[in-house]
C-alpha cells in the first residue's frame, strides 16, 4: 500500500518510477530477488484514454489511514485525502476507473478476459477476474413453516407407508461472486530448459499457436548474451500454417511474441524474415523499456540484433532436424504362424526419415530464403532436397552436397533440369547424353524454380547448370579432339543448317550441330 506522500509522488508526475526507486533501495539491501515492471506512472495514466475519473486507494503498514488519490480527466491537479470508508482495504491498493460513455466495452467479463490474456498471460502475478454467476440452489424452509397441529385420537389408525414419496425442493436464484484466475499458463521459457519435459513444451506449443500448425516438430529453448541478453523458445511446427497452404504468405501472422519481463510488447514485429513466418515462439527481454514507442523499436538497432540471431537459432534447428537420426523402429508385434509352422512375412512399409516428411511441406519456404536472404543463402541450401535422375520413389531425395560428393571425376557444373514433371523429364531427349555419361541431373518442378536458379547460381563453387539452355560441356573426352570433331560436323553440315536457319527464319536465332543428341535428331534449346 501507499501512503499519502506515496501517493502524491508516485501518481502526482506521469513516468514517476516508484518501482524503479524501490528496485534501486532493494538492491541496496541484502536480497534483490525481485522482478518488477518499472514506469508505473505512464502505464498509470493511460487509464485517462478509458476513463473520465480515476480514484486510487491505498492503505499503507506505515500509516493507520487509508487514503483516495482522485483525478479527472483533462483536469490539472489531483486530490488527496482521507478515505471517508474508513480502512476498507486493510492494506494494498485499489483503482477505480469510471468509464467513459464510449468505453462501456470494457465493462464485458469477454472483453477484460481477452485483454488481460493477450497482454498479461504469462506474468508471474496472478491476475484474476470477479465473475458473477446465478445458481439454482434449494430454498431454505424454516423448522416450523408448514406444520400443521395434531389431533388427539388413537394413533393406531394411523397408515405408514414404506416409500414415502420425497416432494421436489422448490428452488430460489443466488447470486454468487467468484475470482477466476485468468493468467494461468507457465511462463515455460523462464525455466531451465533440463528442468522441461517434452510435453510441457508441446503444450506451451498449443497454446502460443492457438492450434494453428498441428504438434510441434522440433524446439529450441536457449539464452541469447552478449549486447542485448534476452531468453527464447522457438518451434518448427509439423504442419504447414492455414494462411501458408493457400498461398496467402503476405498475410502471414507472425509467429513470434516480444515480452518485456513476461509483458507481451507486440505480437506484429517482424522478428523473422517471411520465409520463416511459420516459425512460433517467444521472445523475452528484460534489456528493453516497456514504455518505448514500438514503431520506433521495430526500427531500432535491438531489434535489428534479435532478430539476426533468431534467424540464425531458427536455422540451425533445421539443419538439426535434418541430421538427426533415424528414429529407431518399434517393438514389432509377434509373429504371425501358418498352419505348417511357419513364419508369415509381412512386408513393412520403409521408413521414412522426419526431416523428409517435414520438407516436403515446407521445401519451398527454405527455397525461398535462399533467393531473398543472401547473408545466410550458404546455410539455407544446405537443407533444400531435390529429386533427380538417380532417385527413385517417392520419399527418396538428394542434398546438393550429397549430388556434389556423387558427381563424376570430370563433372564440374550441377546439372538441373526445370520442368512440369519428373515423368515427363526422365523421357526427355535433353537426357539422353546424361544417362549415356552416367551423370546424375537434378530435377526441379516447382514454380519458384526459375527465380532460384536466376539468384543461387552455384553451391560450392560449382555453378548450378541448365540442361535445356546453350552452353552445355562435357568433359569425358580429349578438348582437342572433341573440338576437331565439332568442325567437320559443321562443315559436314553447313548446307543444312543454312538451309533449316532459312526455313525457320526469325522464329530461331541460330540452328547449329548439337553435340549432346541420342534418340532425337533434333532438340530446342534457349539461349542462356
Amino acid at each position: 500500500g501507499m501512503s499519502k506522500e506515496d501517493l502524491i509522488s508516485n501518481l502526482g508526475t506521469v513516468a514517476r518510477s516508484g518501482t524503479t526507486n524501490f528496485i534501486k533501495a532493494l538492491s541496496e539491501g541484502e536480497s534483490n530477488d525481485v522482478n518488477m515492471i518499472g514506469m508505473f506512472g505512464v502505464g498509470f495514466y493511460s487509464t485517462f484514454l478509458v476513463a473520465d475519473r480515476v480514484s486510487v486507494a491505498s492503505k499503507s503498514n506505515d500509516s493507520d489511514t487509508q487514503f483516495i488519490w482522485e483525478s479527472l480527466n483533462g483536469e490539472a491537479n489531483f486530490h488527496v485525502g482521507p478515505d471517508p470508508r474508513g480502512n476498507s482495504l486493510g492494506r494494498g491498493t485499489e483503482i477505480t476507473l469510471h468509464l467513459k460513455e464510449d468505453s462501456d466495452e470494457y465493462l464485458s467479463p469477454h472483453k477484460l478476459k481477452e485483454l488481460i490474456r493477450h497482454y498479461s498471460e504469462f506474468v508471474t502475478h496472478p491476475v484474476s477476474l470477479r465473475q458473477i454467476k446465478t445458481i439454482q440452489v434449494p430454498k431454505e424452509v424454516s423448522a416450523t413453516e408448514d406444520e400443521e397441529p395434531k389431533e388427539d385420537g388413537d394413533e393406531d389408525d394411523i397408515e405408514i407407508s414404506d416409500e414415502e414419496e420425497e416432494a421436489e425442493p422448490e428452488m430460489e436464484e443466488v447470486t454468487t461472486y467468484e475470482y477466476e484466475q485468468i493468467n494461468t499458463d507457465p511462463a515455460i521459457w523462464a525455466r531451465e530448459k533440463d528442468s522441461i519435459a517434452d510435453d510441457e513444451y508441446q503444450e506451451f506449443f498449443s497454446v502460443i499457436s492457438k492450434g494453428d500448425g498441428g504438434d510441434a516438430e522440433d524446439w529450441t529453448h536457449f539464452n541469447a548474451e552478449g549486447n542485448i541478453n534476452f531468453k527464447s523458445i522457438l518451434y518448427m511446427p509439423s504442419e504447414v500454417p492455414r494462411a501458408l497452404q493457400q498461398g496467402q504468405i503476405d498475410e502471414m501472422k507472425q509467429g513470434l511474441r516480444l515480452y518485456v519481463r513476461k509483458v507481451l510488447i507486440s505480437d506484429e514485429f517482424d522478428l523473422m524474415p517471411r520465409y520463416l513466418s511459420f516459425v512460433k515462439g517467444v521472445v523475452d527481454s528484460d534489456d528493453l523499456p516497456l514504455n518505448v514507442n514500438r514503431e520506433t523499436l521495430q526500427e531500432s538497432k535491438i531489434i535489428k540484433i534479435i532478430k539476426k540471431k533468431l534467424v540464425r537459432k531458427a536455422i540451425e534447428l533445421i539443419r538439426k532436424m535434418s541430421k538427426a537420426e533415424m528414429p529407431e523402429d518399434e517393438e514389432s508385434a509377434e509373429a504371425e504362424i501358418d498352419a505348417d509352422g511357419n513364419i508369415i512375412e509381412v512386408e513393412t512399409p520403409k521408413k521414412v526419415h522426419p526431416y523428409i516428411t517435414w520438407y516436403k511441406k515446407f521445401g519451398l519456404s527454405i527455397k525461398m530464403g535462399c533467393i531473398e536472404d543472401s547473408a545466410n543463402k550458404d546455410k539455407l541450401q544446405k537443407l533444400l532436397l531435390f529429386k533427380s535422375s538417380k532417385t527413385e520413389g517417392e520419399d527418396n531425395f538428394i542434398s546438393l552436397q550429397e549430388y556434389v560428393e556423387r558427381m563424376q571425376p570430370w563433372q564440374k557444373e550441377i546439372y538441373v533440369f526445370p520442368g512440369e514433371s519428373i515423368g515427363t523429364m526422365k523421357d526427355s531427349a535433353f537426357m539422353d547424353a546424361f544417362n549415356d555419361r552416367d551423370a546424375e541431373v537434378i530435377y526441379l518442378t516447382d514454380a519458384v524454380d526459375e527465380y532460384f536458379l536466376q539468384n543461387v547460381r552455384e553451391f560450392d563453387g560449382k555453378k548450378f547448370r541448365d540442361i535445356t539452355k546453350d552452353g552445355v560441356k562435357f568433359s569425358d573426352e580429349d578438348e582437342d579432339m572433341a573440338k576437331r570433331r565439332a568442325k567437320v560436323y559443321s562443315d559436314t553440315f553447313k548446307p543444312l543448317t543454312k538451309f533449316l536457319k532459312k526455313l525457320y527464319g526469325s522464329d530461331v536465332s541460330r540452328v547449329s550441330i548439337s553435340k549432346r543428341l541420342g534418340r532425337a535428331p533434333a532438340i530446342v534449346s534457349s539461349n542462356e
